[in-house]
This record gives C-alpha cells, structure tokens and sequence, in this order.
C-alpha cells in the first residue's frame, strides 16, 4: 500500500490583530487554517507602539516558528506606515509598524486595515462585499470580485447631526445609547451604506456582531471575530493593500 503523502503547513504565518481593546494572535497554515491556539491579551494602557511591541514580543514567545507575519491595524495603513490610530494613541501616527517587526523579528511582514483583514477572512470574492467591523470603534473594508479597495474609512465620515458612524455605532455609542437604540441606529446605517455602495453582500463583524438582534437577510452575514485572523493569509494573495 502506498504510503499517504505528508502535506506541509508551509509558509506558516502569524497573524495578529490589533484592537483597540485587546490583542490576539494565532499561528495559520498556508491555507488560513489555525495551527495553533488563539491568544488575546488586553491591549496596553497606554496603547503607544512602544507598549504594543513589548507586548507583541512576549506573545509571540508563546507560540511556535514562522515564515512570516500579518497584521491587522486599527487606522489607515500605506506601505506598512500608520497614519490614524483614533483608538490608539497619536504616537502611530506615521509610525514605519511593519518595517519595526521585520527588524525585531527578521521576518517578513504584511500589515493592513484590520476590518480588511477580517473581509478577506469572510468574502467570497463575488460582486461588491462591503464589511463592518463592530468594536471599540467602526471598521470598513470594501472589495469588488474580491480585490480590496484601500484606504475606506467610514467610521469617521460625518453621518448624522454632526457625528460619524463610529460616534452612534462604536463602543461609546453602544455604552450611551444601549443595546435596542444601537441595533436601530445599526439598521439605519445599513440601509445608508446600501444606498452609498450598493453592495451585493454585507459582513458584520468585530466584538460587538454578538449584541445584533437585527433580523438576519439572505445577503448580510454576520461573520466570527476569528475571521479577523484567519484572514492574515489573504494578504499575501492580495497585491492591492
């Protein structure tokens, strides 16, 4: 009987994703499939960069080797730069990110949007998929045939008398208005960001995606926080980010 051919994990990747309220990584195989337990870890206080690499460090001394890393910010990120970080603290503001873990961990590194990297854990690749990360603040990503468009930041745009989305939908808004307002004020960005993007599908995620009692449609999916891991693999497939 022929012997059953081994199938490597390689290149295994680390995924991390950055929160405003905690930090988690997990190692993945070359198909996004975990290889190892999920660690979270309260995001420090404050969240300078100098604190989350300290953590960052400690972490991944948990885990096993790797061949590269992928990471999930909450803010605008170009070419491994992070230029807003309003749940962080300004000190990333223009902080080289990616360029600093390859340095401490000789190792090479993709870094993204963390909403677009839990999209690309969760899309299907078909039509216009817009995503929604429910959180400390409000994630978006949006994707046509399932190529990234960069750079989106609704969370911050001007929706309602004068405040963003992120102010009626983030934690804050969660906190002040309570969980029947909130899935209301939800309902109404939805029906807005259809009418702005006219998506075929929505993905609502993020720690929040658990308080939604909205009734569910056929075209949105409310997708798992592990998607915002899983995801990291994508990244290497995606020249776009």
């Amino acid at each position: 009987m022929a012997k059953k051919k081994s199938v490597s994990s390689k290149p295994v990747t680390l995924a991390v994703d950055i929160g405003g309220s905690h930090i988690k990584i997990m190692l993945l195989d070359y198909r996004g499939k975990p290889l190892s337990d999920r660690l979270r870890q309260p995001t420090p206080v404050p969240p300078t960069p100098e604190n989350v690499l300290a953590l960052l460090d400690g972490m991944r001394a948990q885990v096993g080797d790797f061949d590269r890393v992928s990471i999930g910010f909450p803010g605008v990120v170009k070419e491994g730069i992070t230029y807003t970080a309003a749940n962080l603290d300004p000190a990333w503001i223009g902080f080289p990110f990616a360029h600093e873990i390859m340095k401490r961990w000789r190792r090479p590194v993709q870094l993204a949007n963390d909403a677009a990297v839990q999209g690309f854990g969760a899309i299907r690749g078909r039509g216009v998929e817009l995503v929604l990360t429910l959180g400390t603040g409000l994630g978006s990503a949006l994707y046509v045939n399932g190529h990234l468009c960069p750079g989106l930041e609704l969370g911050h745009h001007p929706w309602r008398k004068g405040h963003s989305y992120e102010d009626y939908l983030g934690r804050e808004g969660y906190d002040k208005h309570g969980k029947k307002k909130w899935n209301k004020h939800l309902a109404k960005a939805i029906e807005q960001t259809l009418h702005t993007f006219n998506w075929d599908h929505l993905y609502l995620g993020g720690g929040n995606a658990k308080k939604i009692t909205l009734d569910p449609q056929p075209n949105i999916t409310i997708v798992s926080n592990e998607d915002g891991l899983t995801g990291g693999v994508a990244l290497w497939r995606d020249v776009s980010i």
